[in-house]
């Protein structure tokens, strides 16, 4: 497995990706799914994109990725991480990997922490998150799904180191 910088190209197979995690439900607050062209700006290569790496197997598949983006919600410094890993691949140490090179990226661009934010019923994922060294921050409650279902959020904050001396 080798963990890259996306690429344009990637955007098709990523849209495919993200859109069956979306239609499984269950993961991710996500639910509309992702043209190419809008997830390419949105998270892939778009303006508040501060990095974004994927996970492609040694038969050239790709298994996930896992995006570091400016969020107007959070403050200065503080980049909003996602991560998505192809339905049956997850436990196969993806969004560890793909996080050493997230968060190096994030260090290199002066970042102070990253942000994630876990549905509370997405238990895998904030298992995954605790397992990377994220914080509880706090606790949006009964954020409402399309649907109206109401569902809490998780944000959970990684400090990166400050710069050297």
């Amino acid at each position: 497995m080798d963990i890259r910088p996306v690429q344009d190209v990637d955007a098709p197979i990523l849209a495919d990706l993200l859109n069956e995690i979306i239609a499984r439900g269950g993961t991710t607050a996500l639910e509309e799914p992702f043209t190419p062209k809008a997830l390419a700006d949105e998270m892939l290569t778009g303006p508040d994109v501060t990095c974004c790496f994927v996970a492609q197997g040694d038969d050239g598949g790709l298994g996930g990725f896992q995006s570091l983006l400016r969020s107007r919600a959070l403050p200065d410094g503080v980049g909003d991480i996602a991560t998505f890993s192809r339905l049956g691949w997850a436990q196969k140490g993806i969004g560890s990997r793909l996080f050493a090179a997230t968060r190096q990226a994030a260090t290199r661009k002066g970042l102070a922490a990253i942000n994630a934010t876990i549905r509370a019923d997405n238990l895998g994922g904030l298992a995954f998150y605790t397992r990377l060294g994220f914080t509880d921050q706090g606790i949006s409650r009964a954020v409402p799904l399309r649907d109206g279902t109401p569902i809490d959020r998780v944000s959970k904050r990684y400090i990166l180191p400050g710069p050297g001396p």
